[in-house]
């Protein structure tokens, strides 16, 4: 039986920088993957997320279940499955979040984890290249500030090189609507309307994967063995000694096992929804729900599957006149020279990821930060198929409550590992959520009908009508909105007087020994942001805690 010091479960964009970092130390890692190795074309290029994303070779393709919420529509929750999971079929949209966010962690009984603690984990990440840099081709905007943003860490951070008048439009508008143009959101203040920032480079998606995983010098200590389905954590007593795995192909119930251990400690990285369904079938979770299962509970710990979070998002569409989009250019013969220039590693919709331009907005005035997104992109797609263009020139607005208080649950179907989980996200099941959803809806409206969109815009598409009341605004969500893959908090971090945390302050699964969580269902809440840069930064807190090295205190 093979043994290591570190094994991994999921290669996904924790578990690719933990396996670098880990190995640094000089410590044998393995790290299992669900899915293939990252070689599919089209991960590499940003717009073939449209691809990837719906491809069930490198991505779970997991079934959400209908609810009151999604007014009883079967919705579909993709997540990576692959080398670099989430991050090589994602958006790429780089978006560390509000500052408060981790102070709340932090003020929860997470010793730190509030945001000056953390803020040395983001900079160690990043090779920032603001636009107006000699490596930038994007339009200048406002330099680096070394103080919030780092220059030396594997992951390039950039502005698109592309440029397009629709999303000066768009910010111009936000802007006058009191959604102040900021040009880096991820510097000294999260608030306001600007270009996203991504994790492309030279027109190429940089996945964990591809910044830690394939170009660490430690390769020799890190045996990566894809498409490994893990079936349960091995035990000794009430220490994880390891992991048993098949060959993700076979579904024999009588699949030859392959046993590994772990000397030092098995660390889950398997994502929001397989973490807590790992743990489960494991005999970590409700006792109850184990029980009804007929799995042997080895740890009753409730909030396991618990306080799950997403973002939900309500897309609104638009057409254009006096200028194309994404739509027109997506086309032939004008997409050869887009791929043309793609390949020259010039400006192109090929390196473009599905979200912009941004406005972090207030439902209420009166609140101290945003608690809504609007993501705008001079596209469309074909109503009820996200990633397939329409015919015509449009644009698209969604927008979802960025802290939302709606909370669902990830619950095994039975003890076979094959089985799907069942997952309950109870979208808009909580009022604040509701009503933060329809003031960010009345502000696209207002916004995509400004005097600074008056010369593009070409009236709505979805909704075709103004919704005459709330209620009316409210039913469109529900009919409209779908997930934006943000899934978080299932396995949440809290001390062990919170009943429903999973993880204590150095992420080590609470009444287990040798077993760690890293990815984002740690999140006690989930960010104001998308969720790919916080669990990046999970992940490099987290190699210093396993490595019992001192907290970053700078980007060094």
């Amino acid at each position: 039986m093979d043994s290591f010091d570190y094994i991994i479960v999921g290669s996904g964009t924790a578990g690719s920088l933990l396996a670098a970092r880990l190995s640094e130390s000089g410590a044998t890692v393995c790290v299992l993957e669900a899915g293939p190795p990252d070689t599919n074309p089209y991960i590499r290029i940003p717009a073939g997320f449209m691809k990837t994303l719906f491809d069930p070779k490198v991505s779970w393709q997991f079934a959400i279940q209908p609810g009151p919420g999604t007014n009883n529509r079967e919705l579909t929750l993709a997540q990576g499955r692959t080398l670099g999971g989430s991050s090589a079929i994602n958006g790429m949209v780089f978006n560390r979040g509000h500052s408060a966010d981790y102070n709340h962690w932090a003020q929860l009984g997470n010793r730190g984890w509030g945001y000056a603690d953390i803020l040395p984990y983001f900079k160690r990440i990043e090779s920032r290249i603001a636009p107006g840099h000699k490596n930038s081709n994007a339009p200048a905007h406002a330099p680096r500030n070394d103080t919030v943003r780092g220059s030396t860490g594997p992951v390039t951070v950039t502005n698109p090189n592309w440029d397009h008048e629709l999303l000066h439009a768009f910010i111009k508008a936000a802007d006058a609507d009191g959604i102040k143009y900021n040009p880096d959101y991820n510097g000294e203040s999260f608030d306001g309307a600007g270009i996203y920032q991504n994790n492309i480079h030279r027109g190429r998606r940089v996945s964990t994967a591809h910044a830690y995983l394939h170009p660490s010098p430690n390769k020799s200590r890190i045996s990566v063995r894809t498409n490994a389905r893990v079936r349960e954590i091995l035990f000794d007593g009430k220490r994880a000694a390891g992991i048993a795995y098949t060959d993700f192909a076979d579904l024999s119930p009588t699949a030859t096992q392959t046993r590994i251990t772990a000397r030092k400690s098995v660390i889950i990285c398997a994502g929001a929804i397989n973490t807590p369904k790992l743990l489960q079938l494991s005999g970590i979770g409700p006792a109850d729900l184990l029980a009804d299962h007929g799995i042997a509970i080895r740890h009753n710990l409730p909030g396991v599957g618990e306080n799950l979070r997403d973002h939900y998002g309500a897309r609104m569409v638009a057409r254009v006149k006096n200028t194309d989009s994404i739509n027109m250019r997506a086309k032939f013969p004008r997409l050869a020279w887009e791929i043309a220039k793609w390949a020259l590693q010039k400006p192109s919709i090929l390196g473009l990821g599905p979200a912009i331009a941004h406005a972090f907005g207030r439902s209420n005035p009166a609140l101290d930060t945003p608690d809504f997104t609007i993501v705008f992109t001079p596209a469309c797609f074909k109503q009820g198929y996200f990633g397939v263009l329409d015919d015509f020139p449009g644009i698209t607005c969604a927008t979802y409550p960025q802290r939302p208080e709606s909370r669902g649950t990830v619950r095994i179907a039975s003890a076979d590992p094959l089985a799907p989980p069942i997952i309950a996200p109870n979208y808009l099941s909580d009022e604040a959520d509701r009503r933060i959803i329809v003031a960010a809806m009345k502000t696209v409206r207002r916004l995509l009908t400004a005097p600074a969109m008056s010369q593009y815009f070409d009236g709505f598409l979805s909704p075709a009508s103004d919704p005459d009341t709330d209620a009316d605004w409210l039913d469109f969500a529900r009919n409209n909105a779908m997930t934006s893959y943000h899934v978080a908090g299932t396995c949440k971090m809290g001390p062990a007087t919170d009943p429903m945390a999973v993880v204590d302050d150095q992420l080590r699964v609470h009444g287990i020994e040798g077993l760690h969580i890293v990815d984002a269902s740690i999140m006690p809440r989930i960010t104001s942001s998308n969720t790919c840069a916080p669990v990046m930064m999970i992940a490099e807190k987290a190699a210093d805690l396993l490595l019992a090295r001192p907290q970053a205190s700078d980007a060094h």
